[in-house]
This record gives structure tokens, sequence and C-alpha cells, in this order.
């Protein structure tokens, strides 16, 4: 993951240690410069941090149905969340990773409502 991620979750010890973030879902986004940039691995790696802190990681799975197929064009993401490719940094978002940063939201926001109903 990128390193100022890394020292973002390093400096969570606080949260750890009160374990004010147990329980709670969470997703990965992802940019990585090409598509061998390893977003899968990316992914893996920050889902380490969300553990330690007893996190719920919530993947999206294949939820996005068709998108996730999607071979006509570049995009990012897969089970583990949703990705992009910066590219030179001049690429931006391409609509369907738009459109699945959308889906990943909802499909979040339905899980945690679920999880609030049943706590």
């Amino acid at each position: 993951m990128a390193a100022q991620f890394k020292a973002f979750l390093d400096a969570t010890g606080g949260l750890w240690k009160t374990q004010q973030l147990v329980g709670k879902p969470a997703r990965i986004f992802y940019n990585t410069s090409s598509q061998g940039g390893g977003q899968e691995t990316t992914a893996l790696t920050a889902i380490t941090q969300l553990v330690h802190h007893g996190m719920l990681f919530v993947p999206i799975g294949y939820t996005f149905g068709a998108g996730m197929f999607e071979m006509e064009e570049v995009k990012g993401g897969s089970p583990y969340g949703l990705g992009t490719y910066a590219g030179d940094e001049s690429r931006q978002a391409s609509k369907l990773e738009l459109e699945q940063a959308f889906h990943q939201g909802m499909y979040i926001a339905t899980i945690t409502k679920k999880l609030k109903e049943t706590a």
C-alpha cells in the first residue's frame, strides 16, 4: 500500500488500544500506476491492518455483475474492492469505474444498515 496510507494506519494506535474500530465495516479503494501494479496485493496488505483493529472487511465480490467482467476498456478493481489505474497520473477514472465506486458505496451502506439493525 502507499506509504502515506500505511503511515496513517500506523498512527491509529490509540484507536486500536481503546478498540474504537472493533466491529466497524470497512472497504478498500486503491489506485495503481499500471495494470500490473498489484491491485489485489494492495487490498490484501490493507486487510491485515483492518484485522488488527477488529474491523469487518466487506468485499465487493462479484456483486457489480457484468461490470466486473468488462473487457472492452481498461478498468481497475477486483472482488476485493474498487480500483483505478493512474497511468502517468493524467488518466481519470472511467465511467465504468465511477459506476463501480457508486455500487461499492451503496453495497457497504446496505451492509452497514443490516449490521446496525442486528446490534
